[in-house]
């Protein structure tokens, strides 16, 4: 796909969520598709191979956050292949975003796109949550935490509060249908310091996606995220 078929594309759907985009951000979306494509080509990153995929469903359902992001400082958790933080980032170069995943070839591919992009204020790391929870660096200092669809709602929010800080945000993005998620993640959400402020249901294309906003009203028990994967294993 060349550039100017790319900005029409992206232009079309991003209409429908109220955000422009200058010149150079175009190109840093640009050149960040081709070089998932690229890396996708050796090692299995995404699913989405498409590029008017990649615009829909990576690029639009991240960017579709952006205006729910409070404060500088957002943690994105199981980042995989950048999705939300890198797409957060190109919007709004004044975010300072840290980016942490489990697989280390994906690690790889992000600190590889940052690279590419010249950026600034953004990181990615190589740990799992409950590890980098034990940082003093980063326990209960970021204004907004996000997760896309990496567990269900009672392990994610126990790997996500112990990041946010008293008044921050976590942003949960979610499939269709969480009403029986949130229902079962409401002991944890409270134990953990947490209180759920909206439930939005929307959709990218044709797909049926939900946000999950909570937010940090208490600090989190220092015991807390389990380590070992009892949050995947043991949820709250």
């Amino acid at each position: 796909m060349e550039i100017n078929d790319f900005k029409d594309e992206f232009n079309k759907k991003l209409k429908k969520l109220n955000i422009n985009l200058d010149e150079t951000q175009f190109l840093n979306f640009y050149n960040y598709m081709n070089n998932l494509i690229e890396w996708n080509s050796k090692i299995n990153l995404t699913a989405i191979k498409d590029e008017k995929e990649i615009i829909l469903k990576h690029f639009i359902d991240s960017l579709y956050i952006y205006e729910k992001i409070e404060g500088h400082r957002t943690l994105d958790i199981g980042s995989g292949a950048g999705f939300p933080g890198i797409p957060l980032k190109i919007k709004d170069d004044n975010l300072n975003i840290t980016l942490i995943d489990s697989i280390n070839k994906k690690v790889n591919f992000m600190e590889d796109t940052i690279e590419k992009l010249n950026f600034k204020n953004i990181e990615a790391k190589h740990i799992r949550a409950e590890d980098l929870a034990d940082d003093k660096n980063y326990r209960e200092k970021f204004d907004t935490v996000v997760s896309r669809a990496v567990a269900n709602l009672s392990t994610l929010v126990e790997y996500m509060l112990p990041f946010a800080k008293v008044g921050g945000i976590c942003i949960c993005m979610k499939g269709p249908n969480p009403d029986e998620e949130i229902e079962k993640a409401k002991n944890a959400i409270k134990l953990l310091g947490g209180r759920i402020e909206t439930v939005e249901n929307y959709k990218i294309g044709d797909n049926n996606r939900c946000l999950i906003i909570i937010r940090k009203i208490i600090n989190t028990e220092q015991i807390y995220p389990r380590k070992k994967g009892r949050p995947l294993k043991e949820p709250l």
